[in-house]
């Protein structure tokens, strides 16, 4: 089976750097995915992208060696299984809250005796190898996301829940949860007390610590401990290259 490449950069205790995908279309996952970064996310939660085209997208991932992650829109057993049949080598569940839907997540990404998941590997055979059974359960990687009050309640049994291989942070769902102004790398005093534990509590369980960032801030998350980070995504690339354009013609220096 084809290797995953993440798992490997985490053995090696280095950082796995991705990009987000939430324009529905192939080119422009094709131009994200000649970019040097580590893994890709095709998000089905809150991009506009369905599952006729996510395979498509999956397909044209893979001509690279980058990593390809699904984020579905909710921890649903059916569509975990399909976007890993499909070739997904993470899967990314939003709102994880407890330990029951840790497993719930856990449980769908493995197959038995570690988990439910149903054999059918219909494309990610031809993507990752016809000996894909026998190192599924070892390459694929669940991701919770931990994004509320409640999950920071039940980080421990979130986080020790056998299967779980990373937990990312949601942070403007998390931060709109303390009651705090939702900002995606805001340094509020309570947001960064969360982050710093759920890196220690990634620690104690053996679990890679994740977070949504950005570029200007990526080094310091880096430092805290992360090693899972989004840097860049698709349409919020382009808008700020876009925006960047229309400033050195509207704003020449003199």
């Amino acid at each position: 089976m084809r290797e995953n490449a993440v798992k490997r950069l985490w053995q090696e205790d280095k950082p796995a750097l991705g990009g987000w995908l939430s324009i529905a279309n192939t080119f422009s996952a094709e131009v994200m995915a000649a970019q040097d970064l580590d893994w890709l996310c095709i998000d089905m939660q809150h991009g506009v992208i369905g599952y006729d085209t996510a395979v498509p997208m999956l397909q044209t991932i893979s001509a690279t060696g980058i990593t390809p992650i699904v984020r579905v829109p909710w921890c649903e057993p059916a569509m975990i299984m399909k976007m890993l049949d499909a070739g997904a080598y993470g899967i990314i569940v939003p709102l994880v809250n407890d330990r029951a839907q840790a497993e719930a997540a856990a449980a769908a990404c493995r197959y038995p005796p570690r988990g439910i998941r149903s054999h059918g590997p219909t494309r990610a055979a031809y993507y990752a190898g016809f000996d894909y059974l026998a190192h599924a359960n070892d390459e694929v990687l669940c991701i919770p996301q931990i994004e509320t009050v409640e999950a920071l309640e039940n980080l421990d049994d979130i986080l020790s829940v056998p299967g779980i291989d990373a937990a990312y942070i949601g942070p403007m769902d998390l931060t709109i949860s303390m009651g705090i102004t939702p900002e995606q790398d805001g340094e509020a005093e309570e947001y960064v007390q969360a982050r710093k534990r759920i890196v220690e509590s990634c620690r104690k369980y053996g679990v890679v610590p994740g977070v949504h960032s950005n570029p200007g801030v990526a080094a310091k998350r880096l430092k805290e401990g992360f090693r899972l980070i989004r840097i860049t995504g698709d349409h919020s690339a382009m808008a700020r290259a876009v925006r960047e354009d229309i400033r050195a013609v509207r704003e020449p220096q003199g």
